[in-house]
């Protein structure tokens, strides 16, 4: 699938990638994210394997692999967890699942059943011709239809097996990979058990031997035996990776919920760090600028070292028409944030938003600096072109934009403007080269979803 984002990579704001997957792109939470799975890859041996974490946005709760370098989330998740061991534990299931190959091994079992069936087909579809040439009548047309249907019913059952086995592999793996980083398999336990509760009705009336995952009350029984004995059971998240979580559940409540939503989650009477942050943030979104920048500075002032406190105060300025003051606020989240690449893009963009020419070579350099590190980020390739076409350089100009086309899904327009980029760049150049990849670049496809 090609990974390409569609709209800026702003704190919290929805992102769409070519398969139309609305996506998060957030350094705060990123970068917990990254806290919370590092362990747990570690543990796993999948600690050089450069598996990161993808926000998607969508309230249901949720979390799966497509592939052996990315475990997706729901902001559903992330909001309904109310504890970092929760979601650690739906994060070590995933990585579960990688690390036992259950991706490579879903496909091969896929191949082997679709051989089973086609052989299946083709041995009903000849009984079915040998019974038309004989004139045996529709009882042998009948049963030859009967083997292929058979055959499909049988191919299926096997499949939903097989993916059954892997869920319950990936259940011990996760108790595994949290026993070995002294973590407690309670957070998991609670949630799956949740789905449990949440589906024991249909589940009732279900084929045990039609579900792609063990039937709830299995499930269960299961986790039961081989987490509870766990001399972690009881043991709770450090009080700072709490704070850490809390505070990311009141971000995504700013950003994503209606602000009558965020006022009945964190009343003014809830004095808070979360609360007053979750206040802010809907206050700048749907509210007075103003009164926004009062909350933001009161919390920069409990914080001052807090870096995602000065890019929020950046990007409400920014947002706001105000790209001038909001160069200094990132400048110091820049400075402070562990992985400030997002912020650094952020940057970039409010020194072009700026149209100060003078800041146009800076611009140019801290996005593509930005871009070394996310390079499937079409709006700073936007910010780039626009620098770069302040400077007059039109040939950078069109490579940029070209790659922002691209990095969207827009074959099209990427492959035309990269063939205007050609004929301003020097033959052979790293440019030219970049361009030409463009235009005889193939489009690819999405990949199975593992849950």
């Amino acid at each position: 699938m090609a990974v390409v984002l569609a709209v800026p990579p702003l704190p919290a704001q929805a992102q769409k990638r070519g398969g139309g997957i609305p996506l998060i792109r957030d350094a705060e939470i990123e970068q917990l994210m990254r806290d919370y799975t590092t362990p747990i890859l570690r543990a796993a041996g999948l600690a050089k394997a450069n598996v990161k974490v993808v926000l998607i946005n969508d309230r249901s709760f949720n979390a799966f692999v497509v592939d052996g370098r990315r475990i997706f989330v729901n902001t559903g998740a992330l909001a309904e967890s109310t504890t970092p061991n929760q979601i650690i534990g739906v994060m070590a299931h995933e990585t579960g699942h990688i690390a036992g190959g259950h991706l490579s091994k879903l496909r091969q079992e896929l191949a082997n059943v679709q051989t089973a069936a086609l052989i299946g087909m083709l041995l009903g579809a000849a009984a079915m011709a040998a019974a038309g040439r004989s004139g045996a009548g529709d009882g042998a047309g009948q049963a030859g239809m009967a083997a292929i249907m058979g055959s499909q019913h049988v191919a299926t059952r096997s499949l939903l097996s097989y993916q059954r086995a892997h869920e319950e592999a990936a259940d011990r793996a996760a108790v595994k990979f949290l026993a070995a980083t002294g973590q407690s398999a309670k957070g998991m336990y609670e949630t799956f058990k949740r789905f449990a509760d949440n589906s024991m009705f249909t589940a009732r009336f279900a084929d045990p031997y039609a579900q792609s995952h063990p039937m709830p009350t299995e499930r269960m029984a299961a986790l039961t035996e081989i987490a509870r004995t766990s001399p972690n059971w009881d043991k709770k998240d450090p009080p700072e990776l709490q704070a850490r979580h809390d505070m990311m559940r009141a971000k995504l409540s700013g950003f994503m919920e209606q602000p009558q939503t965020v006022a009945r989650r964190y009343p003014p009477s809830d004095t808070s760090l979360p609360a007053r942050y979750a206040r802010a943030i809907a206050t700048y979104r749907h509210s007075d600028i103003r009164a926004a920048l009062a909350q933001i500075d009161a919390l920069i002032a409990a914080q001052p070292n807090n870096p995602y406190f000065h890019e929020l105060k950046g990007q409400a300025l920014l947002e706001n028409g105000r790209a001038a003051e909001a160069v200094a606020p990132l400048r110091r989240a820049v400075a402070l944030a562990p992985d400030p690449t997002l912020i650094k893009i952020m940057l970039g963009q409010a020194l072009v938003a700026t149209n100060n020419p003078a800041h146009a070579e800076e611009a140019i350099s801290i996005l593509r600096t930005g871009l070394a590190q996310e390079p499937d980020t079409p709006n700073a390739y936007e910010q780039l072109a626009m620098a770069y076409g302040r400077k007059g350089d039109l040939a950078q100009a069109d490579l940029a934009s070209a790659q922002a086309a691209f990095a969207k899904g827009d074959i099209k327009t990427a492959r035309e403007l990269a063939a205007r980029a050609k004929t301003r760049l020097p033959v052979g150049s790293p440019g030219w080269v970049r361009a030409d990849d463009i235009i005889a670049a193939k489009v690819p496809t999405g990949p199975n979803r593992q849950n």
